[in-house]
C-alpha cells in the first residue's frame, strides 16, 4: 500500500511560501503601479474627454474684494467669477465678516447679516458668469486700515460645478480630430522614417564600431571612452552644437563646403525639407550608435576564438567568419537591442524639439502631443495622441516576439 503524495507545489510549505513571495513582491507592485499604470490610466481616460488645458482645474468661484468709492458712497465690493467658461455653476454664496470700525449703512438684498459677519446666496452662474455685490458702508476711524483690512481679509466663496474631468461622459471626439486631419498620417509617416533608420543606422554603425575596437591595440581603452561620448553628453550641449555647426550663416559646415567647391549658397540643413529630417535622423544615430557598440562589444568579447582559428585554418574570408561565425552570435543582443531603440526612439521628442522644434517636416507624433497639448492648449487631443503611441508600440511588440526575435529565448 502506498500513501498519496501531493503534487510539487502544492503543499502547505509551498503555499507558504508562495504567500511570501507576493508580500515581497507587493511594494514593487505598488510602486509600479502608482508610477506607471496610474498614469497610462489617467493618459486614456483623458483621451475621451474633449477638454483643455484650463479643465483641468475644476470650475469654482474666484471673488475679488475691494473698499471703493469716498466718504459719502462708501462700499465694500465683491466681484464673483466662473472660473470655468463652458461649465455652470450652482449655489454660489459668499460669506465674510466686516472689519473691525465698519458698519452697515445699506446691503444687498441678497445678504444676510449676524452681527459683523453675513453672508450672500448668489445663485448660479454661467460658464465665464460674473456678479457683484455692493454694500455700502461707514467707517468709523481710518479708513486706510479700514480698506487695508478689508483687501487683506479672505472672503468664502462656495459653488458646485460639474468637473469634465472626472465625471463619467466619455466621447470619440479628440480621435475623430486626429485621424480626419491630413496632416496625422503625414505625421505618423515622419515617425516611422525616423524610428526605423535612427533604430537600423545606430546598430549597424554600434556593429561597425565594436568590429573596430575588438581588437587589441595601443589606446585602445581611450579610443573605446571617447565613442561613448554622444551618448553620455548632455543632450542640450551636443543639439546646440550641432545646430552652430551646421548653422547656414556662420556655421563651419557651410563654409567648408564653400571652400572645396561642392556647393555656391548656404544649405540650411534643419530648415530645409526633406534635409531637416534626415539631419534629425542623423542626429540620432550618432548620439545613441555608443549605446549598441558598448553592448555588441561586450557580447563579441565572450565568443569562443577556437572557431575562428579554425576558420582561418580552412581559409575563410573576413565576411564569411563575420556572415556565419559572429553574426550568429549577435542576434540575440541585436534584437534586443533593436527593439530598446525601437520605442526609445519612437518615444523621443527632446532631441527633434531642440533641434528644429517639429518645423520643416520633423514633426513627429511625440512633438505633435506636446503641441496639441501645450501650444494648442487641447489636453485630451494630446492624451489621444499619446494613446496613439501606446498601441503603436503594443503592435510592435507583439509582431516583434511573434515573428521577429527567435533568439536566447525571447
Amino acid at each position: 500500500m502506498t500513501s498519496a503524495v501531493p503534487p510539487t507545489g502544492t503543499g502547505p510549505l509551498a503555499r507558504r511560501e508562495a504567500r511570501l513571495a507576493w508580500g515581497l513582491l507587493m511594494p514593487t507592485i505598488a510602486i509600479v503601479s502608482a508610477v506607471v499604470l496610474l498614469p497610462l490610466l489617467a493618459i486614456f481616460w483623458i483621451s475621451f474627454k474633449p477638454i483643455g488645458l484650463a479643465d483641468l482645474r475644476p470650475p469654482a468661484p474666484v471673488v475679488r474684494e475691494a473698499l471703493r468709492g469716498s466718504d459719502e458712497n462708501l462700499r465694500l465690493e465683491y466681484r464673483i467669477r466662473n472660473s470655468s467658461r463652458d461649465e455652470a455653476l450652482s449655489g454660489v454664496s459668499l460669506a465674510d465678516v466686516l472689519p473691525e470700525g465698519v458698519t452697515v449703512a445699506r446691503a444687498d438684498e441678497r445678504c444676510v447679516f449676524a452681527g459683523q459677519a453675513f453672508s450672500c446666496d448668489l445663485g448660479d452662474l454661467e460658464g465665464g458668469g460674473r456678479g457683484e455685490v455692493e454694500i455700502f458702508v461707514a467707517v468709523a476711524g481710518d479708513k486706510e486700515a479700514a480698506e487695508a483690512a478689508a483687501e487683506a481679509s479672505e472672503p468664502a466663496v462656495t459653488g458646485k460645478g460639474r468637473n469634465i474631468l472626472t465625471n463619467f461622459e466619455f466621447s470619440l471626439e479628440n480621435f475623430a480630430r486626429i485621424f480626419d486631419g491630413r496632416e496625422f498620417w503625414g505625421v505618423l509617416g515622419v515617425t516611422v522614417f525616423y524610428t526605423v533608420f535612427g533604430t537600423v543606422g545606430a546598430l549597424v554603425f554600434g556593429l561597425f564600431a565594436a568590429m573596430l575596437l575588438n581588437k587589441e591595440f595601443r589606446g585602445q581603452g581611450i579610443l573605446r571612452g571617447l565613442y561613448l561620448f554622444p551618448y553620455v553628453a548632455p543632450v542640450i550641449a551636443v543639439a546646440f552644437a550641432w545646430i552652430i555647426l551646421f548653422d547656414p550663416f556662420s556655421g563651419s559646415a557651410n563654409a567648408l563646403l564653400k571652400q572645396m567647391g561642392v556647393t555656391e549658397g548656404s544649405i540650411n540643413f534643419f530648415g530645409e525639407r526633406p534635409l531637416a529630417l534626415i539631419m534629425v535622423t542623423v542626429f540620432e544615430i550618432w548620439r545613441y550608435f555608443p549605446l549598441s557598440f558598448l553592448f555588441i562589444l561586450a557580447r563579441m568579447q565572450s565568443i569562443d576564438t577556437d572557431m575562428y582559428e579554425a576558420a582561418d585554418m580552412d581559409g575563410a574570408s573576413p565576411f564569411q567568419k563575420f556572415w556565419y561565425l559572429s553574426l550568429p552570435q549577435l542576434l540575440g543582443i541585436l534584437s534586443v537591442l533593436f527593439l530598446l531603440r525601437f520605442i526609445w526612439t519612437f518615444n523621443k521628442f527632446d532631441d527633434i524639439f531642440l533641434l528644429t522644434g517639429g518645423n520643416a517636416g520633423t514633426r513627429t507624433l511625440t512633438v505633435n502631443v506636446y503641441e496639441q497639448a501645450f501650444a494648442v492648449s487641447n489636453i485630451g487631443a494630446g492624451a489621444a495622441v499619446a494613446v496613439v503611441i501606446f498601441c503603436c508600440l503594443i503592435l510592435f511588440s507583439i509582431f516583434f516576439f511573434k515573428y521577429v526575435s527567435r533568439e536566447e529565448g525571447l
